[in-house]
């Protein structure tokens, strides 16, 4: 029995995954990846749906079978014990201090498109987009569905009013280049390329909240990734067709100057609203995950007993506060020490990769039949892109080692603190 308001259908979870995955990346992923590989990237995102697809169809059948608020985590530790669970909660916890930061530093860059702004005045945009993600997470589950979907649809419009105002394809631009001579540029767009593909994960932890999980959950997560890959393959080809690409600067802008080529300066608007739309809308849906994992972890007694507590809604007003907050203060670190997006979203990948790895080892565990190997494929292949990120995954290996020597070590002192003879009885 489901423990939150069962209110999502399957075109509202469509609507919160698609915009979860095209939010922060679609307007600066491609330009990365592009200026990375060149012509080769069109061939990365070809692979990536690729092994994406298996890794969504075994979080599709997790979902189905084990719907949970507690999301991966969950799922792990059904599978490998509460120590696991632990470890990977904190893991996915440890996504705010690089990964929020980088969403909110791509959202801001769109007004700074518009205006000259200081970097307090662009802290002072992300701190209010923190607020009114409070303010949205308050309502139930339906209502953030209802306008992310309205997101998703005007991010594929603009990508479309591109197509159709730029007249492509071009012929000077094959949808498929040759790649004799550039596969060895391939791993370098993927390592940047993954974090299109993040929130999966995230997705997972509204599974108790579908009017129907077991039909609607796994629909809406393989039409929410079919709809992503073939938005972010569309884009790319106009990156590389509009030459809006090269370096950190024009990355960082790429969205605005194809609109500004193709419809002129009041086409900027158009940019920087669309864009920072779809940046509120992707880091909406994680906010809101991680809300869910800390109140059922609060729930099932692992963490204090006050951020179990509900709203009027239903919804776990009290955990997603204590988010926000934090993703407040990661945000201005972020700001005072002038992190750099590429840098926070690499090591954020690292993180999201390895939760990745070990949800596909659960499913190789939880799951029977064809589905059981699927995931095996799937964990081997989370297994090579963690290998692709080099040293950019030493953060989430170097923080689960210290995660898992902590946890290891509190768990020795309760056992001395509860044996009678290390109390002198």
């Amino acid at each position: 029995m489901s423990r939150l308001n069962q209110e999502l259908g399957l075109l509202q979870g469509i609507g919160l995954l698609s915009t979860s995955l095209l939010g922060t990346g679609i307007f600066v992923i491609p330009a990365l990846a592009a200026t990375a590989a060149g012509e080769a990237s069109l061939w990365a995102w070809m692979l990536l749906i690729a092994l994406v697809l298996p890794v969504a169809f075994t979080f599709a059948q997790l979902g189905r079978h084990f719907p949970h608020a507690g999301g991966a985590p969950h799922l792990i530790g059904r599978a490998f014990g509460a120590r696991m669970e632990r470890l990977s909660a904190l893991l996915f916890l440890a996504v705010l201090p690089v990964g929020l930061p980088a969403a909110l530093n791509i959202a801001s860059g769109f007004w700074q498109g518009l205006f000259d702004l200081s970097r307090g005045q662009a802290l002072a945009i992300q701190l209010a987009t923190l607020v009114a993600m409070l303010l949205l997470g308050q309502r139930p589950a339906k209502a953030s569905g209802m306008i992310q979907g309205a997101i998703a649809v005007a991010i594929i419009a603009t990508i479309a009013l591109i197509w159709w105002v730029g007249d492509l394809p071009i012929s000077s631009q094959p949808l498929l280049p040759t790649i004799s001579g550039s596969w060895h540029l391939l791993p370098a767009a993927l390592g940047v390329m993954f974090w299109c593909f993040v929130g999966i994960e995230a997705f997972t932890h509204m599974g108790e909240e579908f009017k129907n999980p077991e039909r609607d959950f796994p629909l809406a997560l393989l039409f929410g990734v079919l709809l992503a890959g073939l938005v972010y393959w569309a884009c790319s080809v106009a990156v590389l067709s509009l030459h809006s690409y090269g370096d950190v600067t024009t990355d960082a802008a790429s969205l605005p100057r194809m609109l500004d080529l193709l419809l002129g300066e009041k086409a900027r608007w158009i940019a920087a609203t669309v864009g920072y739309l779809a940046c509120f809308a992707s880091m909406n849906v994680y906010m809101q995950g991680f809300a869910r994992l800390i109140w059922s972890l609060a729930d099932e007694g692992k963490l204090p007993a006050s951020l179990a507590q509900r709203n009027p809604h239903g919804v776990p007003a009290r955990a997603l506060l204590l988010v926000i907050l934090s993703c407040a203060l990661c945000a201005s670190l972020a700001s005072m020490l002038e992190l750099t997006v590429d840098d926070l979203i690499r090591y954020a990948n690292g993180n999201f990769v390895v939760i990745y790895l070990l949800s596909m080892a659960a499913g190789a565990v939880l799951l029977r039949g064809i589905w059981r190997w699927l995931a095996a494929f799937s964990a081997l292949l989370c297994g090579l892109v963690l290998l692709m990120l080099g040293m950019d995954a030493g953060y989430a290996l170097g923080l689960l080692v210290v995660l898992a020597l902590l946890d290891r070590w509190r768990e020795q002192r309760s056992m001395r603190l509860a044996d009678p003879k290390t109390q002198g009885i």
